[in-house]
């Protein structure tokens, strides 16, 4: 448990990638986290929830799904959500309960992208995807921004003024969330175009965290500006001489110093 990972897939030893494809474990790295086979993990799952009738039709609907985690964990969340869809509304609480709190990081993601994927308003997924938002495991929070991204872009203005409190919030997980689900490029996501054309939308959001105590928000919000800058580098270089000029603490300068370093 206390491990520090390793460096190469080829180096997990087989009985810890056996548990960590049983559920049994969380993954401790980004290489533990890519070397999940996302396929016979599903099964084990099925098999620990007693749905293991299930696991035909779900596999069937994931034959054509490369194996590339970005491409599998949404796949994987749409088949839980059309099974789940099959439920009464009580077993379907109680399964997403279980996924939603499972020992394994790599079923919290499954989890979090049914929220993304879910017939909600987007205050509601927003409501829902606090909880993976928060999580302690850094993929799971990852997941979390990507699974409701294409929503916040469908309705950025109204998702910037909601994570406005979020950027306030005493998680330091939390507020990089709100700041993460935002970036105009983002990594493994879609483009933003609305905020590659005019990021000044997302000014009241990053204004409040120009100066937060977190090196986990602050590297968030200086990719965030590097990002605008790779379209509007002259907004980027005004909003950075701004805030020095507002906020000359050492957190602000070392966003300004990650916001800028690629075109300054």
């Amino acid at each position: 448990m206390g491990r520090k990972g390793a460096k190469k897939v080829s180096e997990i030893h087989p009985e810890l990638l056996q548990l960590l494809q049983q559920g049994r474990l969380e993954t401790v790295n980004l290489t533990e986290w890519l070397a999940i086979d996302h396929i016979t993990l599903l099964l084990h799952i099925l098999d620990e929830l007693e749905l293991e009738q299930h696991s035909k039709a779900m596999l069937s609907d994931l034959e054509s799904i490369p194996p590339k985690i970005m491409k599998m964990i949404p796949a994987i969340a749409g088949a839980w959500l059309r099974l789940l869809n099959q439920m009464p509304e009580f077993k379907r609480i109680e399964v997403m309960d279980r996924l939603s709190t499972h020992r394994s990081d790599s079923v919290r993601c499954w989890a979090a992208y049914i929220v993304g994927l879910d017939e909600l308003t987007l205050d509601q997924k927003l409501q829902r995807i606090r909880f993976f938002a928060a999580d302690e495991h850094f993929g799971v929070r990852e997941i979390a921004w990507m699974a409701v991204r294409e929503h916040v872009a469908q309705e950025l203005k109204e998702a910037i003024r909601m994570l406005v409190d979020w950027a306030r919030d005493d998680n330091a997980n939390i507020r990089r969330f709100a700041v993460e689900v935002t970036r105009p490029h983002g990594v493994w996501a879609k483009h933003i175009v609305a905020l590659k054309e005019n990021p000044a939308f997302a000014l009241p959001l990053l204004d409040i965290v120009k100066s937060d105590p977190s090196k986990y928000v602050q590297d968030s919000v200086g990719n965030w500006l590097n990002d605008a800058g790779k379209s509007k580098p002259e907004w980027v270089v005004q909003v950075c001489q701004a805030w020095e000029e507002q906020s000359r603490t050492r957190e602000t300068m070392r966003i300004l110093k990650r916001a800028q370093r690629s075109f300054k």
